[in-house]
C-alpha cells in the first residue's frame, strides 16, 4: 500500500473529501446501518442507540444534501419517511470495510473502552 504524499496532503484530497461525508460518529453508523437497505427514522434511531432526533435529523440531511441517501416520503397518513444509499453512498463500503479491518486488527486499550 502506497503512503500519502506531499500532493495528496493538499486542500481537497480524497481523504479530506471521505472525512467531509463521514463527518463524525453518527454519519458514519447511519451508513453503516444503511447498507443492508433502506430504513425509516424511528428503526435507524433504534439500532444507533438513541442518538437524539435532532443530531440524527442533521446527519440524514447533510447526507442526502452530499448525495450519499435519498430521503423518500410517502403520502400515507401518518407519512412514513424511508431512507436509503445511492449508489455513491454504497460506494462507502470498502471504507466502511477497511475500518472493520483496522478496528479488530487493533482494539482499543483497556483504558479506553
Amino acid at each position: 500500500m502506497e503512503t500519502i504524499g506531499p500532493e495528496q496532503r493538499k486542500s481537497g484530497c480524497g481523504v479530506e473529501r471521505t472525512l467531509q461525508v463521514l463527518d463524525g460518529k453518527w454519519a458514519t453508523l447511519v451508513v453503516r446501518e444503511l447498507m443492508p437497505g433502506p430504513k425509516r427514522f424511528t428503526e435507524l434511531r433504534s439500532v444507533l442507540g438513541m442518538p437524539s432526533a435532532k443530531t440524527l435529523t442533521d446527519r440524514l440531511r447533510s447526507l442526502e444534501h452530499q448525495g450519499i441517501l435519498t430521503r423518500t416520503v410517502h403520502a400515507e397518513v401518518p407519512p412514513r419517511v424511508v431512507y436509503e444509499l445511492t449508489g455513491q453512498g454504497r460506494s462507502l463500503n470498502s471504507v466502511l470495510m477497511a475500518m472493520l479491518a483496522w478496528g479488530e486488527e487493533n482494539p482499543a486499550p483497556a483504558a479506553v473502552r
